[in-house]
This record gives C-alpha cells, structure tokens and sequence, in this order.
C-alpha cells in the first residue's frame, strides 16, 4: 500500500491464485455517514501461486479507512477486515475493524529523484577502464589487457576515465558509477585506508571534481561507492586501536574486538564475512563514528558535486546510521540518488527514510535461469511477476536492475558465452521496470569468470567488440531515455509458450505513478529461446510496429501482430508514428 501524488493511494491484495473471482475495496476518508465508496480491484497478475489484485483509490483527505469484499471462485463471500474474515462487513461506526493509514507519511515519502527514469547506468571499475596517467601507475602495474589475479594493477584511473567520457556519453548512459576511489592497497578500494583522500594511483579530489563537472556538461551523472561496513586494516583509526589496544580512543569503532592486543594473524576482532582480515567491521551504531562517517557521505557531495551513493554491504549496518546518512546527503544535493548493496528481499531498506533503491539481483536471478534455459517461458514470467510485486510502486521504479558486476561472472560467460544469449539478456535489462545498470564491457560482448577474471581490462580494440551486442545496447538505452516511462510503466505478459519456448510482453505507458490515465504508448518485447523459429502473435493496436533491433516493420491486422522470430532472437517492438 502507499499514497501516490494527486491525492491518490495504491492498495494492493495478494490472494492464493484462482482462490477469487471479485474483489471489492470499501473505502472512507471521514467518519460521517454517505463517505463510503468501493472500488473493483483489477486481477493485475499471477504468478502462478499468487493473484495480485490491485487498484488506485481516490483520497483528498489524509486518513483512509478500508476494507475488502471479497467474491470466491465458487460464488461464496467474505469480508476481510483487521477482525480478519467474517460472514459480515465491520460496524461503520467510528469504522473499527477497518484497515488504517493516517497518512503518517506524506505521499512523497519515496520520491524519487527525477532524473533516475530514463537513466542507464555504467558501472566503472576503474582500474581497468583506461589509463589517462601512467606517472601515476602503481609499482609493478601490468600491461593492458592482461588476465588479471586478485593482486594485479593496470593503471586505471580517473584521468582515463576522463579521456574516455564520449563511450559512455555515445552509448547513451545517463549516469557512471564508479566502485571506490579512495585511498586503499587494494586493486578495488574495498579496504580503505583514508576516507577523505582519493587514491593517488587513481588522481586527486580536483581530478574527482573534474570528472564530475566533464560529466555534467556531456548529460551524465556521477555516483561514488562508500564503504562503510567495514574499514581497511591500514585505516588509521585500526591503526590507533592495533598499537594502543585497550586505551586506543577508536576501540569503540569497531564491531567486536575479542581481546587485546589486536591480534591480526589470527584474526581476534569481527571482520567482513567473518573471514577477511584486511576488512575490520565497523561498529556504525557508535555515535562519534557514525557523525564521522556521515560527514564522508555529505562531504563529497559538497566538495565534488557527485550525485549519489552506492553503499557496500548495505544490509550489515546499523539502521539508524543509513537514516543520519540519508538525511546529511539529501540536505546537500535532494536529488541525490542513494542505492544499497542487498542481495536479497530489502523491504526493510526501502521505507522511504533509508535508500532510494537496491540492487536488483533477485530480477537477475530469474533472468539466468530463463536464459540458461533453467525455467520455461511460463516459470519465468510468474517468477518475474513475484519479483515484481516485492515492493510498493514507487520503489519498483528505481530499483537497479543489473545482469553483472564486479562481484559475478560476466553475464556473457554466465550464458555459456553465447552471443545470442548475451543480446536477450540485455533487451530484458533494458525493457524492464526500474533502473538499469550495464556493467563496463558488457555491452561490446566482453567475458570473463568469477572475481577476479571478470574484472578484466577494457576492450578499447573496435576489432574485438561484438558489433550486433554493441548495435543493441545503443538502440535499447535510446528507447529507454526517449521512454522515461519504462521506469514505471505497465507489464503485461501477453504470451508464455512452453513448448515453442516463446516469451512475449507488453510495456504500456500507464500505472500507478501516471496522473494523466491510460496512454497509446507501449513497447512490445519478444524473445525465442528455443532451437526453432517460430511465429509469433500478441495483441497490438495501430497500423504497424518497427522493430529498434533490426529496423524491420511488423504489420498489425485486425488488432494482431504476427512476426517470424529466430532461435536464439529477440525483438523489441515500438508503434508507427500515427
């Protein structure tokens, strides 16, 4: 349930699927006599276990009261009610019994920063995105395009990022990411030893401002990565704690420490997974700590201009410190976008107080089972229909859905290398809801294993970048920026074929976040993942289609569309100017 702009409020029912045929919403916003009003709830969709039931109620005031007449399959009817089902409505009387929401929240609890729908984000390890200094290398770095170990440096820094801002700009990307800067031993900055310095191997804070402002003036965004879990072991708080043990005035900082002295070869303190040693975990319940550490966040907002966070191991810390974090952030730059690191379901992060979005790796779970050919067409739209319905509407629409990162395989590689594979797997990325996220390379068709393999160098050799995935990933972001809708819009499975392995689906430029109704807009997906070609058909309105993969027109006749489909393809479908 959330309240929505325009004086409107979602309300969602979740019911066994098939279990019902009618759902009413009784609803009332004052406890005068004649306030009452019911609302048919639409059967959105199923998952195959679940129907999700959903609908808009009109509120102008800010307390709603509501309860559910439901209808069975069978024809039988119920209440519920917070007196749970009962044979009869609750007494009107003061509405008790009915479900409440006092508005405790204004509707724009979860706003969303405006410029996140039709962004695209490119995630930059920089490292190994391109060498703009080589005085700056670090010692022993190796040469370009190497495979890389868990050790290797190649150079990689800001000033290359800089001399390579048109690739991003060309693609289309709306915003970079770069996983951390700061000052750290480490190939990937996971360890940070200083917090307010950036690495020198990488440049300085006027090469971060730099690149900020050079990103601004292309349309790009820039977002940092903080690491506030855990600290590096050459971090100089650890140090304090190290050498004066017991008396150290940074003691508190830290998770748990088992005994003094800090005993580092056989690891006496709480460290991140419980296995690193390099990594001592924060203990961001600490006041002093935590004013320390939100300064960080609220600090290179200011000073750099940058436009957000990614947060690491978002889910190991302290609510309260995210809450401080969001505050300090969003008082320096309100359209900041903040995103948490949760592998998993984050409810408890997305109230509205703490992040904005998280990666989306459930979404990228089902894809790779679909892909690798895990789950049927039919399994995996009721899979991504759950996904979908994890969150409240304003919520779905900036996840940070992604295929890989710096912590997985490179999605190519995931998919067996296949090229084909790798293509369908970014036409579902980049028409899904939500907030894209295309990995550095991914995107020209680059591989690689488990970490560190897939942290490779940059391919900048035109010679080895895969051309159609390359074709692709641009056509598909420029749909996505010309379409800010897609963020938000209406899913509609309209075909789930098993036996032929065909899946196709509708994106409709309506839902609950529009305020101005239904419209023409839409997008129509398919994609074979069969051995076979096959035809396919989907419900489609107007005189044609274009398919912004291959250019090629699909004739709609007598409200259908009916196109050929490859083994292996995928089309992307948009509506002939009228």
């Amino acid at each position: 349930m959330q309240p929505l702009a325009g004086e409107r409020f979602y309300v969602r029912l979740v019911a066994e699927a098939g279990d019902l045929s009618r759902v009413i919403c009784r609803f009332a916003d004052k406890y005068e006599p004649g306030h009452e009003s019911d609302l048919a709830l639409a059967r959105e969709a199923t998952d195959g276990v679940r129907d999700y039931w959903t609908g808009v109620l009109p509120v102008p005031t800010s307390r709603l009261r509501y309860f559910f007449h439901l209808t069975g399959a069978d024809g039988s009817m119920t209440f519920l009610s917070e007196h749970g089902f009962t044979p009869a409505p609750p007494p009107r009387r003061f509405h008790a019994g009915y479900f409440f929401y006092p508005y405790d929240l204004p509707a724009d609890r979860f706003a969303l920063p405006g410029w996140v729908p039709g962004t695209t984000f490119y995630l930059i390890f920089p490292d190994r995105f391109a060498n703009g200094d080589p005085t700056n290398d670090q010692p022993g770095a190796r040469p370009w395009g190497e495979i890389p170990t868990a050790r290797s440096f190649f150079g990689g820094d800001l000033a290359g990022i800089r001399h390579r801002l048109a690739w991003p700009r060309d693609l289309g990307v709306g915003c970079l990411y770069l996983t951390p800067v700061f000052t750290s031993p480490s190939n990937h900055k996971y360890d940070p030893a200083d917090y307010d310095q950036i690495d020198p191997h990488f440049g300085s804070s006027e090469d971060l401002a730099a690149l900020v402002r050079e990103s601004h003036a292309a349309g790009m965004r820039v977002m940092l990565d903080g690491v506030f879990n855990h600290a590096g072991d050459e971090w100089a708080a650890f140090r304090d704690v190290r050498e004066k043990g017991a008396d150290s005035a940074y003691r508190d900082w830290f998770f748990r420490i088992d005994a003094f002295p800090v005993d580092h070869e056989n690891v006496n303190y709480e460290t991140f997974a419980n296995r690193i040693r390099n990594h001592p975990k924060l203990n961001t319940a600490n006041p002093e700590l935590r004013e320390y550490l939100v300064g960080v966040g609220e600090r290179w907002v200011r000073e750099a201009d940058i436009d957000g966070w990614r947060l690491d191991v978002a889910n190991e810390v302290d609510h309260r410190f995210w809450r401080a974090f969001r505050d300090r952030v969003k008082a320096a730059k309100p359209d900041a976008f903040i995103v948490g690191e949760v592998w998993h379901d984050a409810i408890r992060w997305l109230d509205g107080a703490q992040f904005d979005s998280v990666m989306h790796y459930p979404w990228r779970d089902a894809v790779l089972q679909y892909l690798n050919r895990g789950v049927s067409p039919s399994r995996f739209a009721g899979w991504t229909t759950r996904v979908r319905h994890m969150y409240e509407p304003a919520v779905e629409a900036g996840l940070m859905h992604l295929l890989g990162s710096h912590d997985t395989a490179r999605i190519r590689t995931e998919l067996g290398g296949s090229a084909e594979r790798a293509l369908q797997a970014a036409v579902l990325l980049l028409t899904a809801s939500g907030a894209p996220l295309v990995y550095y390379g991914d995107e020209i068709g680059m591989e690689g294993g488990d970490d560190p393999d897939c942290r490779r160098c940059m391919e900048w050799d035109e010679r080895r970048h895969d051309r159609r995935i390359l074709d692709a990933h641009r056509a598909l972001i420029g749909l996505r920026t010309s379409r800010p809708w897609l963020a938000w819009g209406a899913f509609e499975d309209l075909v789930a074929d098993d036996a032929r392995e065909i899946y196709a689906y509708r994106r409709v430029a309506r839902g609950p976040l529009s305020l101005n109704g239904a419209s023409g807009d839409a997008v129509y997906v398919a994609l074979n993942t069969g051995k076979s070609a096959a035809e396919v058909r989907v419900p489609a309105d107007g005189a044609g289609l274009t398919d912004v993969l291959s250019a090629e027109r699909v004739a709609i006749d007598k409200g259908e569309a009916r196109f050929m489909l490859p083994a292996g393809g995928a089309s992307v479908l948009v509506p002939e100017p009228r």
